[in-house]
Formats: C-alpha cells, sequence, structure tokens
C-alpha cells in the first residue's frame, strides 16, 4: 500500500488473535494489516517484544484542577504512557470543582488543554444537585455519568440516596446515557466498626463484602425497572458476581470492571500500617481474589482499570499507618499492564485475554470506538511490551506525582518500552494528546 506514514512489523501482533503482520498506518489511523507493507518509517520490533493495541483505562482520577498535588494531567497522562495506556477516562472528582456540569466540564478541559501525553476524556458527576439537569453535560460530549451510593470521600461530590439513584436512572435512559457506579450499601457500613488503628482487619472489617453486594443488588434493580445502562465500578466483592452473571442473562444492561489491586494483592499478606493498600471497597481475602479472576474467565467481568487514586504522601498517613485516617486509593495507573500480566500468565491466560481485559473492553464500555484494538479504521495506538522482561518496582522511578505505590518492591513480570499515539511515539516531552468527547471520531 503506497504512501503510508509508518509501518510497525512484529511478529506477534495481539488484537482479538495473535498474529504476525506488518501495521500500516496514514494519518494516524490503521490503514493495512498485512506483511506486504512498507513505508519510510517502519519500525521492526525486537525478536522478545510484541505490539498491542494502546491501553484504555476508564477509570483515573486526575484530580486537576483543585489537588493538582495529589495529581496533575502532565504527571497523570505522562503515567499513562509509561505503562502502556493511550487513553484514559477521567473521573468527576477529586478536582475542585467536580465535573458535574457544563461550566466544571469546560475548566477541566481547559486545564488539560496542551498539558497531556494520550488521549483523555470526561465523565461528569451525577450528584443530588445536578438530579433534573443531566442532559446538557451528556450533549457537551461527557461519556457518562459516576455516581456514589454513600460518601464519596469529598464533600463536594456528595452521595446519591437509593431514591435519587432512581431518578438519575430515570433520566439517563431517556438519551441512553451510561451510568457508572461506586457500588457499597451507606446503611450497611454505617453499622460496621469503624476503620480506626493499623490492623489491615479491622479496616477490612469496616467495609465488609455485604455493602458490595446489597448495594449491586439494588443497582440491578433500578436498572431492569428503567432499561438504562450501569456499570459496576471496582468490583472487588467476588459474591456479587452471581448477581451481575443472572442480571446479564435477564438481559439487564450492566457491565462491570475491576482493578489491578484486586487481581494482585490478598488481605493475608498486606501488614499492618501499610496503608498504600488502603482502597475502597478494600482488597479482600486470597479465595476472593481467584474468584475474580474466575469472574473474568467466564465473562461477567468485563474490563479491567486501574481506579488510579492517589494522594500526597502526608494523607496516606505513612508516619502512623492509621487505616481509620488514611486517604483511600491506590496509585496504580504505570503499573496495570505489568500487574495483571504478572498474575495472568501463571493462571494460564494468554496477552490476548490481557487484551481484551485492559484494551477492548474498557473502550467498549465507555463507547470509544476508534480505541482499544489493532484494526483497521481503529486510531494508530500502540504498547510495545517485553512480556518476558521483569523489574523491581520502585516509586521514585513512576512518574506519577508523588511516590506512593503499593507495588513498591514488588517483582513484575512485562516491560512497556515504547507508546505510539495515533502512529507517533510518546516521548514524554512534547504533549499531543486530544481531548475526546463522546460520540466523535
Amino acid at each position: 500500500m503506497p504512501d503510508l506514514d509508518l509501518v510497525i512489523r512484529g511478529r506477534a501482533v495481539v488484537g482479538a488473535e495473535q498474529i504476525s503482520c506488518g501495521v500500516g498506518v496514514k494519518d494516524g489511523v490503521i490503514v493495512s494489516l498485512d506483511n506486504g507493507s512498507y513505508a519510510e518509517t517502519t519500525i521492526e520490533l525486537a525478536d522478545d517484544e510484541v505490539l498491542l493495541p494502546g491501553l484504555v483505562d476508564s477509570h483515573v482520577h486526575v484530580n486537576d484542577p483543585g489537588r493538582e498535588s495529589w495529581e496533575g494531567f502532565g504527571t497523570a497522562t505522562r503515567a499513562a504512557a509509561a505503562g502502556g495506556v493511550t487513553t484514559i477516562v477521567d473521573m468527576p472528582l477529586n478536582s475542585i470543582p467536580p465535573t458535574i456540569d457544563v461550566p466544571s466540564l469546560l475548566v477541566k478541559q481547559r486545564t488539560a488543554a496542551d498539558r497531556i501525553h494520550v488521549d483523555v476524556g470526561f465523565w461528569g458527576g451525577a450528584v443530588p444537585a445536578s438530579l433534573g439537569n443531566l442532559l446538557p453535560l451528556h450533549e457537551a460530549g461527557v461519556f457518562g455519568f459516576k455516581s456514589f451510593l454513600l460518601h464519596s470521600g469529598v464533600d463536594e461530590f456528595p452521595a446519591l440516596s437509593p431514591a435519587q439513584f432512581a431518578l438519575a436512572m430515570t433520566e439517563l435512559s431517556g438519551p441512553d446515557a451510561l451510568m457508572i457506579v461506586h457500588a457499597e450499601d451507606r446503611a450497611t457500613i454505617d453499622a460496621a466498626p469503624p476503620p480506626t488503628g493499623v490492623h489491615y482487619r479491622d479496616f477490612l472489617a469496616s467495609r465488609p463484602a455485604n455493602a458490595e453486594d446489597l448495594a449491586i443488588s439494588g443497582v440491578i434493580a433500578a436498572a431492569r425497572r428503567t432499561g438504562a445502562r450501569v456499570h459496576v465500578l471496582h468490583l472487588a466483592s467476588a459474591s456479587a458476581l452471581a448477581l451481575i452473571a443472572a442480571a446479564k442473562a435477564d438481559g439487564v444492561r450492566i457491565t462491570a470492571e475491576t482493578c489491578p489491586h484486586y487481581l494482585t494483592f490478598c488481605a493475608e499478606e498486606i501488614p499492618d500500617g501499610a496503608t498504600p493498600y488502603k482502597c475502597c471497597p478494600p482488597i479482600r481475602d486470597a479465595a476472593n481474589r481467584e474468584l475474580l479472576w474466575r469472574g473474568l474467565a467466564d465473562g461477567i467481568i468485563d474490563c479491567v482499570v486501574s481506579d488510579h487514586s492517589p494522594s500526597t504522601p502526608d494523607l496516606k498517613d505513612l508516619e502512623h499507618g492509621d487505616f481509620g485516617v488514611a486517604w483511600g486509593g491506590i496509585s496504580g495507573l504505570q503499573l496495570g499492564l505489568s500487574a495483571v500480566w504478572t498474575q495472568a500468565r501463571v493462571r494460564g491466560f494468554t496477552l490476548t485475554d490481557v487484551v481484551r481485559w485492559m484494551a477492548a473492553g474498557p473502550s467498549q464500555v465507555a463507547g470509544l470506538a476508534g480505541k482499544g484494538g489493532i484494526a483497521v479504521g481503529r486510531d494508530a495506538d500502540f504498547c510495545v511490551f517485553a512480556p518476558d522482561d521483569a523489574y523491581v518496582v520502585d516509586p521514585n522511578r513512576l512518574y506519577h506525582r508523588n511516590p506512593v505505590s503499593a507495588y513498591q518492591g514488588r517483582a513484575l513480570a512485562g516491560v512497556v518500552r515504547q507508546t505510539w499515539l495515533r502512529g507517533h511515539r510518546v516521548s514524554g516531552e512534547n504533549p499531543s494528546g486530544r481531548l475526546l468527547s463522546r460520540g466523535e471520531r
């Protein structure tokens, strides 16, 4: 094919299946998959490298503007690119203002413009004050609406009551917008013992699994009544898998995600005082972890995303290790691919599976038609990955803003050697990402 801008040729090109071919690129789009394409710029991958589609991470808290000391668009997207992620969708909190109306979306877009190393879209927020007025934000291009069923962790993004959640679902059913939900039952957690002190077991008891199960049951009921689409965020409780599977079988329009930390860590291994592991819902036991892997294998869980939720080191209470006061969130944006591959390979999964969970799945959930795959017509977003290489995590060598990581000192398999965005290699020096809106190509 003449006039190609770029050909990347590899013995292992992983899309819906793994093949050996050259990937031809023109004007930032994949135009051919064959062994006969040539271009002035031709990249021959090393024998130990595979070509993956750029990953899509649809659950990232950039926190910018307002809490840019926690993270920022420049640092977050640089970390994303270093981890093979070429598209993120930013959560409507913990920025100030939160993305709950069109003016706040414009603030977020202006803050991100010209600073991003990968493509960035935005979720809107469904809070009590925005009910009845979600359509303008939908029309402005957000990819869907985030809601909480209990305190979000920040006062400027209040939770919806069950009745308010049902109203929001009814409102979103009209334009067929997606609701994404942090599903933990407020009453169950309020009745649990408070999370105080250094013992991880006490924190775990403060967020019991049945809080997730009860909330997900309510979410399913609302989706069933309204016909609206709903997505369960950061699933940690494997006992909810049967609920989600049954709802899908009944035709309820529900999807679910889990995160690398739930697939990697287990409660039995978390030391007392190790607050970098604190997240909500919490990391549960080893048996639960294995059931989450089974949920992925069975297609009940649709995708794996980071829930990158960083903070400053002081908010993690590293000095005292008190799980009751530490910020709940794990910084994993740069490490997700290696973390998941490390665990997946020993369980018999392949890179094709990982691509389905971390590229195709999130792009389908968010509605990013041009992302998440190596196929003609898709954006030329790539990750050059060495699956048999390895490294030990040093937080000081990560690109997110603050050097705190639950993965510190952990050996991970698989190294991202190059990341390409629309046919151009991401250098980390000249931001070239684009702002994305729902429905645009």
